[in-house]
């Protein structure tokens, strides 16, 4: 026996009701404009652009990172990538274990979100839980036919796009804002 959703046509069913002060999502408030979103590496940070109506994230850029005068350069870079673009928030991913343990990279994407901050005040910087998206960005490069070289190259874009896509959907979903807050001088520390 087949069954079908209520208010599917050719269901003979009535639709469902709604319960008496159920917001749908359609119905919540969801920010209009761009935003930015990155994958911070030890070697390469890879950049992610929304549309200005928030609802498909792309992949925009990898820039060049590392010790020293490479980051300093890469935070620069996106600052001003930030400005161009006209982001209304920046989303940064925070590497967790799947425990959701926090290690040495987690501590780097910190310190670099609140770096970030100091520079784009008072564009709203935020770490996002960042779990499976080089994984998933690789996946999808290796379904489209991109090998393991040609993956290297912009994995970290995709990754950075694929954090973007789960926190603009988080948005739709909830009404708020993803992830945590991030306030100049946090650091790694917070």
């Amino acid at each position: 026996m087949l069954l079908r959703p209520s208010g599917v046509l050719g269901s003979g069913s009535r639709p469902a009701r709604a319960c008496p002060g159920a917001i749908s999502v359609s119905q919540l408030p969801f920010r209009q404009g761009v935003r930015l979103a990155v994958d911070v590496g030890s070697v390469r940070v890879g950049v992610a652009r929304s549309d200005p109506g928030g609802i498909l994230a792309s992949p925009l850029a990898v820039l060049a990172s590392g010790p020293g005068a490479k980051a300093a350069q890469a935070r620069a870079e996106l600052a001003r990538l930030a400005a161009s673009e006209g982001a209304i928030e920046v989303i940064v991913g925070l590497p967790t274990s799947l425990s959701g343990r926090e290690g040495t990279a987690a501590a780097g994407a910190r310190e670099f979100a609140a770096d970030l901050a100091g520079r784009l005040a008072p564009v709203p910087v935020r770490l996002v839980d960042e779990r499976f998206t080089t994984t998933e960005a690789h996946d999808a490069l290796r379904r489209g036919g991109k090998d393991a070289r040609a993956r290297r190259q912009v994995v970290d874009a995709a990754a950075a796009a694929v954090l973007l896509q789960a926190a603009l959907n988080a948005e739709r979903a909830t009404g708020r804002p993803p992830g945590q807050l991030v306030r100049a001088g946090d650091g790694a520390g917070a």
